[in-house]
């Protein structure tokens, strides 16, 4: 490396522990509901839609999520969904906020690894609660230097958090999102490794920035203390 590396950060969701698939699994329980309304394809698209006008309202998470899913439910009924129906993607989105946290294989090891480098950040973004709730139930919170729980994932935050140990040119971001994690931290002057997820929000698709020179990719966390070992 140009300039020795001295700062790594880690993204949460879907990178250190599993998030997107209760998303999905509710998002199968919301199509059934509306089923006698509307197709599930395009019940999808209305919900993201929905999902997209609201961020800036709501935030990322899984309260902003029901919201958009309740919202979407009165425009495809015209204002007719059951209460009942509304009840179940309340008490959907409150067992999403109760889910035991599962780690991804190797996330203690990356994390170890990580370590010998020098500070461990998280930054992740979604609701302040549900996250910090996350870090405190993952066992892994001991382990980072400093936590971070942002509003949006942009060049700008990359750089107000890296500069407050030795700027993101001697910084890395690990994570499974290039729009969220690997994308703007490249346009910081930092490393961003890309750690791909079976699952992805529909949001977090960006194109593959492959001829950077700060852009890595691996396939899981087992592979970072190689990649790291090689990248001093």
């Amino acid at each position: 490396m140009a300039q020795t590396l001295t700062t790594i950060a880690f993204d949460a969701d879907d990178t250190l522990w599993h998030n997107e698939r209760f998303f999905k699994l509710t998002q199968e329980r919301f199509a059934e509901l509306l089923a006698p309304h509307m197709d599930g394809n395009a019940l999808m698209a209305r919900l993201l839609e929905a999902e997209r006008r609201n961020i800036g309202h709501y935030g990322f998470g899984i309260k902003g999520f029901v919201l958009s899913m309740i919202e979407t439910a009165l425009e495809v009924t015209d204002n007719k969904v059951p209460g009942s129906v509304i009840a179940e993607l309340i008490a959907a989105g409150q067992d999403m906020l109760q889910h035991p946290v599962d780690l991804l294989p190797h996330a203690v090891d990356a994390l170890r690894a990580a370590q010998a480098v020098g500070p461990v950040l998280l930054i992740t973004k979604g609701d302040l609660l549900d996250q910090e709730r996350k870090v405190a139930q993952s066992g892994l919170g001991e382990m980072f230097s400093d936590v971070q729980i942002v509003s949006a994932k942009i060049q700008a935050t990359y750089t107000r958090i890296f500069d407050a140990y030795d700027g993101a040119a001697r910084g890395m971001m690990i994570g499974n999102s290039l729009a969220s994690d690997v994308r703007p931290m490249l346009e910081a002057g930092g490393w961003g490794v890309h750690v791909p997820h079976d699952l992805l929000w529909d949001m977090e698709h960006a194109d593959t920035p492959d001829t950077h020179p700060r852009f890595l990719e691996i396939a899981d966390l087992g592979e970072l203390p190689d990649l790291l070992s090689k990248h001093r």
